[in-house]
């Protein structure tokens, strides 16, 4: 389907600015063997290549993007900007409960259920990444509840 097409073509140079952007990412402190460079460049790598099968896959239905297809596309895509401007101030787990919400009022959710399961996300990713695995996140405005920068 041609929305197929858009959502390659975005996947594509959504991961390709990704890649662009963790070029610079460098660790204050060489004792970690891959840095802080490696995840980010994985998933654009990943990104880009599942936007170009995306986009060059053979596909026999009809071509077209209706309003009903594009709204949620929209939705989302405000909400990966939203989450990108906001990661550093909100901290993670909150910026993630931010995009939660319309993402998964775009996949047929309730704001409300949306609302707790971004929570949720936020909280127990946070934890593994920050606590366990020692991978520094930003707590933004619940630092004082989670602790951390």
């Amino acid at each position: 389907m041609m929305s197929d097409r858009f959502l390659g073509i975005a996947c594509i140079l959504i991961g390709a600015a990704m890649a662009w952007a963790a070029q610079g990412y460098a660790a204050a402190i060489s004792y970690e063997p891959v840095g802080p460079r490696a995840f980010p460049l994985l998933l654009s790598v990943l990104m880009m290549a599942m936007g170009i099968w995306l986009a060059i896959r053979p596909s026999s239905n009809g071509f077209g993007l209706s309003a009903t297809q594009l709204k949620p596309i929209v939705w989302v895509v405000l909400a990966v900007g939203a989450y990108a401007a906001l990661f550093e101030w909100l901290g993670f787990t909150l910026a993630t409960t931010v995009m939660a919400i319309p993402v998964g009022i775009a996949f047929g959710g309730a704001w409300k259920q949306a609302l707790m399961g971004g929570l949720g996300l936020g909280l127990v990713l946070f934890v593994i990444f920050d606590k366990v695995l020692d991978v520094v996140l930003p707590s933004g405005m619940l630092a004082i509840v989670l602790g951390g920068r």
